[in-house]
This record gives C-alpha cells, structure tokens and sequence, in this order.
C-alpha cells in the first residue's frame, strides 16, 4: 500500500495492491494521519502569478514586468509580458510551455543521439505527480514545468527518460545508462525531491 500527497492540489492518492480490501487501505491511512496533515502543512503557499511576482526561470527568479510589443521577453532579471494584466498569466504560461518544448526536444535529442535509440514523438503537459515518462512506444511526455527548474535539472530528468527508451525498468542497468547519459545525476534527483513542489506553486489562473 502506498499513499501520495499531490504537490499540485494536495489531493491524497492511496493504492492499493490487488487482493487488499478497502477496509485494510481505510485504516492504513488513519495509521498515517500524522504524515498526511504533515505533508499538506509543509505545502508551499499558493502564488498567482501577475505582475511583479517573481518566477523562476531555469532556476533564477524573474521578476514579472510589463512589456512591450506582442511577445514575452526575458532578460537576466525580469520576464516582461505585454498586454493588459488579466492577460499576464496566460502569456507567460504560453511562453513557458513552448521555451520549455525547445529545451527539452534539444536535450532529448542530445540524449537519443548518444544512446543510439530514436524516440517516437514528444509532448508537454503539467502533470500531478511526474515530472517525465516513456512509453513502450517510445513516446516521451515531460512537465512544462521543468522550465522553471535549474537547467542541470531539466536535463537529468530528459536523460532519465530517454534511458526508459533501452531500459523500461528501474534496474541498476537503467541507472548506470543514465549516469552514462547525464553523469553523476544524484544532485539533480535530491534537487527534485527537496525543490521539486515548490514549481507547483505557481497558478498560471487555471
């Protein structure tokens, strides 16, 4: 049995293996009460994002500003967004979702370039509880999310996921392809496990 608390929306998740009756996953959760008010607690706040919140991108923080012309731009400090403010959020999550496509097209590219395995297509969503996944038929899905993560950080998890390609387990052989691919990924991995909700937090008015 096993329980998840979404860094999304806090929603619970528990599972159960087959056979297991309700009752037992019932009070295995009562069991665990303590944990779960603890996880929700430890939630980062809710921020809607607008004008002068700061959001990061490739692990530094912007500040959002107004901007000019028709299209988002970025400097080292700011992210300038035109049009009126009710408008902010759904630009910059436009802008996010397709700089976070050419990132992560490149890197999987890179990665399926060195391990010799083509990859059949990629898409982006914004997902609850991974931040990547492989299918058995080689699609690749990612978090746009990742955009907002240090770079080193968006490559480990293109890396990890293009080594699913050879290695559609967690076996030790799936780790070493992935260290072959990345390097020493282990940075990258605690950053998503301590950091990694905290890009939840961010309400783009969805």
């Amino acid at each position: 049995m096993s329980l998840r608390v979404s860094g999304l929306d806090a929603k619970v998740t528990l599972t159960l293996p087959k056979g297991v009756e309700a009752g037992e996953g019932i009070s295995f959760v009562q069991e665990k009460a303590e944990w779960l008010r603890a996880q929700v607690q430890a939630r980062p706040e809710v921020q809607s994002v607008g004008l002068g919140v700061h959001l990061p991108l490739a692990g530094v923080a912007h500040e959002i500003v107004p901007g000019k012309g028709r299209r988002v731009t970025v400097d080292d400090t700011t992210l300038q967004v035109p049009g009126g403010a009710d408008q902010v959020a759904r630009r910059l999550a436009g802008f996010l979702k397709q700089m976070a496509r050419e990132r992560l097209a490149e890197a999987s590219d890179r990665y399926a370039a060195m391990l010799g395995e083509p990859y059949e297509r990629l898409s982006i969503r914004d997902t609850r509880s991974r931040w990547g996944s492989c299918s058995s038929q080689g699609t690749l899905m990612y978090s746009w999310r990742l955009i907002m993560a240090p770079p080193e950080v968006l490559d480990y998890v293109a890396a990890h996921e293009v080594a699913h390609l050879r290695h559609m387990d967690h076996s030790s052989a799936f780790w070493d392809q992935c260290e072959t691919l990345y390097g020493d990924y282990r940075a990258a991995r605690r950053w998503l496990r301590d950091h990694g909700s905290e890009l939840h937090r961010y309400r783009f008015g969805d």
